[in-house]
């Protein structure tokens, strides 16, 4: 046990050396987040965790360490706004019933250090998938400085109704499997169990509003779980204490419920009508697109039908998207990764622009726009003076050919380098 400590306190101590030694990054140029301005050549003084000066020159305090990154562009950490650190590529279902939750924390926690190398310092992570409130425990030894990990949102596990998207539907029932979510079956149940949840440390909730979808004619057909206003009943809860809903919702008529309910953000969102994406528009409530999944699954399909049906599907979203983008939805970057490798996801940056944004409101998208719906508005998202140091390096210029974002080779956060 007295070596254990002595080892933590050294490690705490190697952090508080290199956070509080100004650091000062030089590379060929820095995105601004927020006009889109490229500031070149570029420098970055960070004290204590946080970003003192930015631009073409700064401060050179004395006993400063020099990081020198060349020809790299600078960006704020990148956030991913819906992850699963409790899944890893395989049967779902079956991973979710065999796996330990103990060993799951495990596989979360290492599936966290691939994001935060990839460039994403922060994260929501949106559901444990029958892991209960584990991701509470991540998220606090992250914090702690105990693992590598980005900066987290988490849920604990997601509310579901019985029999709905999540529920063990195509077990033997006499097994009684469990559902990777938390059963509610009423406004009332919501709330009880969005309580209990708070109270086991989660940030936010997590609702599976749609589900299971299907095309006819062409069109998405998804029933909905909850009404509007049982959705209603979950973000008056969420905002008593000053937390937030997310809804994974893909079509009509629960996005709409979920629009009209004031939830934060709409996961997925596949298929919105026009009133959905003007109420959208009007509150502020992001649509977090998810390709980089349907992507996956349709390249990885089992059988020649099942992949004609997510390529259909995907095909269907980006028509959707762009229709999105034009009615002037707000967007949030979110992979879903989990199901597909972590630490890869930055392919969703090269996939919304492949459907429709510039290469700037991509990046907006995974910066910005992910601060604000984490709750983080102000504190990252931007290289700017008196944020938080979450900055990432790039080869190349990702305005030019978006595409730079995966070759991410340097990730700094809170003023850390984690790699370099």
């Amino acid at each position: 046990m007295f070596k254990e400590c002595v080892l933590f306190l050294a490690l705490a101590g190697a952090l508080n050396a290199q956070t509080a030694r100004p650091i000062v990054l030089h590379a060929a140029r820095l995105i601004d987040m927020e006009t889109g301005s490229v500031i070149a050549p570029a420098e970055v003084l960070v004290r204590g965790g946080r970003i003192a000066e930015a631009g073409t020159s700064v401060t050179h305090p004395a006993g400063a360490e020099i990081i020198d990154l060349g020809g790299r562009t600078l960006l704020p950490g990148l956030i991913d706004a819906h992850v699963h650190l409790f899944l890893h590529p395989g049967a779902e279902d079956l991973q979710t019933v065999q796996e330990s939750v103990p060993q799951r924390t495990i596989i979360a926690v290492l599936a966290a250090k691939d994001d935060l190398m990839a460039g994403f310092t922060a994260e929501r992570d949106m559901g444990t998938e029958g892991a209960g409130s584990a991701d509470s425990a991540v998220r606090n030894a992250i914090d702690e400085g105990l693992v590598p990990g980005p900066r987290l949102r988490v849920s604990g596990n997601a509310i579901d109704l019985l029999g709905g998207h999540e529920d063990a539907i195509n077990f033997n029932p006499e097994q009684r499997v469990l559902s990777n979510a938390t059963y509610a079956n009423s406004a009332l149940q919501i709330v009880e169990a969005m309580r209990q949840q708070y109270k086991e440390g989660a940030d936010f909730t997590k609702i599976y509003e749609t589900g299971k979808d299907s095309l006819v004619d062409g069109r998405l057909s998804t029933p909905y779980q909850y009404t509007e206003e049982e959705l209603a009943a979950a973000v008056k809860e969420a905002a008593r204490v000053g937390k937030r809903v997310g809804v994974h919702a893909t079509g009509e008529p629960g996005t709409l419920y979920a629009a009209q309910a004031g939830v934060a953000s709409i996961d997925h969102a596949h298929q919105l009508s026009e009133q959905t994406m003007r109420l959208m528009k009007e509150k502020g409530i992001f649509a977090v697109p998810t390709f980089t999944i349907s992507e996956y699954f349709a390249d990885r399909a089992a059988t020649p039908a099942l992949e004609a049906y997510e390529r259909k599907m995907l095909d269907l979203h980006a028509q959707e998207f762009r229709k999105q983008l034009a009615a002037g939805v707000p967007i949030a970057m979110g992979s879903d990764v989990g199901p597909f490798p972590h630490g890869t996801q930055a392919r969703e940056f090269v996939l919304m622009v492949k459907y429709g944004m510039t290469p700037l409101a991509a990046l907006q998208a995974g910066t910005v726009n992910g601060a604000k719906l984490l709750g983080w508005e102000k504190q990252i998202g931007a290289v700017k003076a008196g944020y938080l140091a979450d900055i990432v390096a790039v080869e190349g210029n990702p305005l030019q050919d978006i595409a730079a974002v995966q070759k991410v080779t340097f990730v700094m956060k809170g003023g850390m380098v984690y790699r370099q």
